[in-house]
């Protein structure tokens, strides 16, 4: 059964809540990231010299860090895709991109912006 138009306003509007959701994560982590470079140019004020450890620490967080500003990008593109879809054509949201079957509405309110079913 398709999706009734009460279950994609409920979509729309979770799709909206995510993204921001994302968007100011991503947004907290771009401040983070510039009060660090802050720091970096002040020095560092103690009379200790860096240790290669604590230098491999900061390399692997950065890379970390990156990586997830990288997936909540990713994330944010699906968003608007979804809502594009969801915009341009109502009738079809909610389906498999791959069989056409419908997505459950249990999983679309978890993962508003699935393409696909889980394979049971």
């Amino acid at each position: 059964m398709p999706l009734t138009a009460s279950q994609l306003k409920h979509l729309e509007k979770r799709l909206h809540e995510e993204r921001t959701r994302l968007l100011e994560q991503l947004q907290d982590f771009v401040g983070e990231e510039s009060s660090e470079d802050s720091q970096d140019l002040a020095g560092d004020l103690s009379k200790f010299p860096t240790h290669a450890a604590d230098l491999g620490t900061d390399a692997a967080n950065e890379e970390l860090e990156a990586s997830v500003a990288t997936r909540r990008s990713a994330e944010i593109a699906e968003i608007d895709a979804a809502l594009e879809r969801l915009a341009t054509a109502p009738e079809t949201f909610g389906l498999d991109e791959q069989s056409g079957e419908e997505i459950p509405f249990e999983r679309l309110d978890i993962i508003p912006y699935a393409r696909a079913n889980v394979a049971a």
